[in-house]
């Protein structure tokens, strides 16, 4: 019976954010200048570390993938936000839901770990800058960086088999703008307790996981810097982590706020504005969070810029 269930479900309806015409419009024009900045930020400073050889060292390197997979993680999103907008069209296929969470979940998970890497990276650059570029040389960066991507993608296979494999009936209006397991559990019509015990209790070891790494390495970030005499140079090395730090703060903060908190505590009006926060705007802000403070970064943009002007003028 339960076999039948799943298969009668071919399609779930999104219901998105507003059923108002006159609204649909400037929420579309507003998600797609999100999503442009966001490409454009993301795609720029991917190619900006590529063509800057002061910016081939560790940190850029997983800064690099950071904007990768945010450049996914919008990819993954806000299409399915802006057809819906235009074309008032709602429905999407299972398959293309299930897709849609794991791709997702990929991105998300993966983001996790590769802060947390970077968390480590800032207290190896900070606590023995003299080592740093030894102990973070290529093949351990690569190694980190894999590590990070497979156990996203582990997550997001286990994640998208148990909540697909459960059964769907009769009512498919996900009332969400993407597939995303909170809306998905309260759809199911089959028992979620078993399901839920595991993806509730590996999504929590993921974040909570990673943000004790990221707490661990900032108290020794921390304890190094007390070390440092004077207090100009305290404040110039713990710049380089400043805008790391908001960036965790931001996506941790999300996370907790969306999954970490029981389904009593919130509504999935709630879930949606904290979901437009961490799938939109984060993705958009990174690119700014990393480049307006950091000085290599504004530097390596206007010698870009410049060669690009004397190429035109040429």
């Amino acid at each position: 019976m339960a076999k039948d269930n799943l298969t009668a479900v071919t399609e779930f309806i999104l219901m998105g954010f507003t059923d108002h015409r006159k609204l649909q419009i400037p929420l579309f024009l507003m998600f797609l200048s999100f999503y442009l900045v966001t490409l454009l930020g993301n795609v720029g400073m991917i190619i900006l570390i590529q063509v800057d050889n002061q910016l081939h060292t560790p940190m850029y390197f997983f800064l690099s993938h950071l904007s990768l997979l945010d450049a996914c993680y919008a990819s993954v999103i806000n299409p399915q936000i802006l057809a819906t907008l235009a074309t008032g069209k709602t429905v999407i296929s299972y398959g293309c839901c299930a897709a849609q969470f794991f791709f997702f979940t990929i991105c998300a998970g993966t983001e996790c770990y590769l802060l947390a890497v970077m968390a480590y990276d800032r207290y190896v650059a900070i606590s023995n800058p003299l080592c740093y570029t030894v102990a973070m040389n290529p093949r351990v960066c690569w190694s980190l960086v894999a590590g990070a991507y497979i156990c996203g993608i582990s997550g997001a296979i286990l994640r998208t088999t148990c909540t697909f494999t459960l059964s769907f009936c009769d009512d498919n209006e996900i009332n969400f703008f993407f597939c995303d397991l909170p809306p998905l559990l309260k759809l199911a019509c089959s028992d979620t307790t078993n399901t839920e015990i595991v993806i509730v209790f590996f999504g929590n070891f993921v974040i909570l996981a990673n943000a004790l790494v990221i707490l661990i390495s900032y108290l020794l970030i921390i304890k190094a810097i007390l070390k440092v005499k004077s207090s100009g140079g305290r404040a110039k090395t713990f710049s380089t982590c400043a805008s790391h730090l908001t960036a965790v703060t931001l996506f941790f903060g999300t996370l907790i706020f969306m999954y970490l908190q029981s389904g009593s505590d919130k509504s999935l009006e709630e879930d949606k504005i904290v979901s437009v926060f961490y799938t939109v705007v984060i993705p958009m802000l990174n690119p700014l969070i990393y480049s307006l403070r950091n000085t290599n970064v504004k530097a390596a943009f206007k010698k870009v810029t410049g060669r690009f002007q004397v190429t035109q003028s040429m």
